[in-house]
């Protein structure tokens, strides 16, 4: 299912997509970690790579992948993702699911969101 409309907002970092049957405002910073290039989804690995440090990434621009896609580019400098349209409406559909999993990883492996707190590490 094609969307009826695709709005960048790059002052909130978001991406406001609107199909037929829902209404999703995506953070960039979820779309970059659950970005389905082979970097992020792995090369048919079953775990996907666990992306962090990305709090802070933005949107720079979005293009049309034929007429059943997205490419987006990301500033940080990955743009090599091509998001279905399907894919975009999974994501929007289990958004909070998604990300409480992804947070649970996330602390799992003593990462965080923040490039900065990533880097540190403090024992003791």
């Amino acid at each position: 299912m094609k969307p009826q409309k695709i709005r960048l907002n790059r002052a909130e970092k978001s991406l406001q997509i609107v199909f037929a049957d829902g209404e999703y405002t995506l953070p960039a910073e979820y779309l970059r970690v659950f970005s389905p290039s082979a970097e992020v989804r792995g090369h048919g690995g079953a775990e996907p790579v666990l992306v962090s440090g990305k709090l802070h990434v933005g949107i720079d621009g979005v293009e049309t992948a034929g007429r059943y896609a997205l490419k987006i580019n990301f500033d940080d400098g990955h743009d090599s993702g091509i998001y279905t349209w399907e894919y975009l409406r999974e994501l929007g559909k289990n958004y909070a699911k998604n990300w409480d999993e992804y947070l649970q990883r996330l602390r799992a492996a003593g990462k965080g969101r923040d490039p900065d707190e990533s880097a540190v590490k403090i024992i003791g």
